[in-house]
């Protein structure tokens, strides 16, 4: 059993970063920042996430995806910007065929979601500073089970939305 802390779309903030870190960091296998940032690879709020890209950062040292490995499933992590995921997640699935991916972490369009298509879990955990379609801001835990991944959406500033968690159970 393993979890998996997931954000995006931070967009400048330190403060948000660290106190998420604080509260859920000692329970946590990975954390990992989809990037928009917006920080330096050496400042304290980002330390400790695996991060890539954005098109908003500047910061060259990241990569624009990348891939880890966390309770038995393969995470391939980017923006989506490059994958034109505001219109399509074609090109993104294309890709985490590509590289076998079971759980795929994006963000961009500041809009959370989670969907399996074709055993892969594709996941936004929508943006700490501009949600859109929303007013929570929001980011993600899984909790990689043996055969289940359970998704708990957690708000900013109201812990856990417990109407938005839900199970998955991939079917590759």
């Amino acid at each position: 059993m393993s979890k998996v802390l997931i954000v995006s779309d931070s967009h400048g903030l330190t403060e948000e970063l660290q106190l998420i870190k604080d509260t859920h960091g000692t329970d946590i296998d990975l954390m990992v920042h989809c990037g928009d940032s917006e920080l330096m690879k050496d400042d304290p709020a980002i330390q400790g996430f695996l991060t890539v890209r954005g098109n908003c950062d500047y910061e060259a040292g990241y990569p624009n995806e990348t891939t880890a490995d966390a309770g038995g499933k393969k995470f391939f992590i980017t923006h989506g910007h490059h994958y034109s995921v505001k219109s399509t997640l074609m090109n993104l699935h294309y890709r985490a065929k590509e590289v076998g991916a079971d759980v795929v972490c994006f963000g961009h369009s500041h809009l959370l979601g989670a969907e399996e298509v074709d055993g892969i879990l594709f996941l936004n955990p929508g943006s700490l500073r501009l949600p859109r379609r929303r007013l929570e801001k929001t980011y993600v835990i899984l909790d990689l089970q043996e055969k289940d991944i359970v998704l708990k959406v957690f708000d900013l500033e109201n812990g856990e939305l417990k109407e938005l968690s839900k199970k998955f159970t991939l079917s590759k």
